[in-house]
């Protein structure tokens, strides 16, 4: 009789999930800019070696959510006031003509999903989970470059959206309202009744009111409990 074979996580298994746990904890920032992401820790925290940490780190570093430092190590990476303006004159350049394609292509089916992400955002900041709302208003405008189907700006844009996350991280007034309830729904309304144009312009305004929601001096980041922040999650 043959012995059982118990099968164990492949390498890139085990980095990528490395790499989807701290991606998330960075976009609902719970994982702040400038947080020094130590291997030991990480390894302990995950249960993975050190080869499998650095090679995550690696891969977030590619794009662009951690910076590695030589002789320093990793952190979470910190846009520059300069680079957080480029960041939203270029989400105002690609996405309102992807707001644009996706009125002219969208299903039911993508209408519902676009619904879901706008109802799961709001419980989220009833909730006062801020970092976890800006994260699902993230992959919603993630969802809008789905639909449009425009693979190359699509990727742009998602890359765009995760440098985005880090900018409200450092730069967000906390005083202001997230997302406007309305701003959403309005164009969740216009790309479902096929209105190409009015699709365009609500995202142009809405992207427009984002970035003056952005306040961009820098300041100074406290140091995290590593542990403590990538041991919370959400179901």
């Amino acid at each position: 009789m043959s012995a059982m074979h118990i099968s164990t996580p492949k390498p890139q298994d085990a980095t990528q999930k490395v790499v989807d746990a701290l991606a998330l904890a960075i976009h609902e920032h719970r994982l702040a800019p400038r947080t020094k992401l130590g291997e030991d820790e990480i390894g302990e925290i995950y249960n993975v070696s050190r080869t499998v940490v650095r090679a995550a780190l690696q891969s977030l570093a590619h794009i662009q959510l951690v910076e590695i430092q030589r002789n320093k190590g990793a952190f979470v990476a910190s846009p520059t006031p300069r680079e957080a303006r480029e960041v939203f004159e270029a989400r105002a350049l690609l996405e309102p003509r992807t707001a644009r394609s996706a009125a002219g292509r969208a299903t039911p089916n993508d209408i519902e999903i676009l619904n879901e992400h706008i109802t799961r955002e709001h419980a989220a900041i009833d909730a006062g989970d801020n970092g976890r709302a800006l994260n699902l208003s993230g992959r919603f405008h993630i969802e809008i470059a789905r639909i449009a189907d425009q693979d190359t700006i699509g990727r742009f844009i998602e890359t765009l959206i995760a440098r985005s996350s880090l900018v409200i991280a450092l730069y967000w007034r906390r005083e202001s309202a997230l997302c406007e309830s309305h701003a959403h729904h309005a164009l969740v309304q216009a790309i479902a009744d096929g209105d190409e144009q009015n699709a365009e312009e609500l995202m142009q305004s809405h992207l427009v009111d984002l970035n003056s929601a952005l306040d961009l001096r820098d300041r100074p980041i406290q140091a995290q409990n590593l542990r403590e922040l990538l041991q919370t999650s959400h179901e």
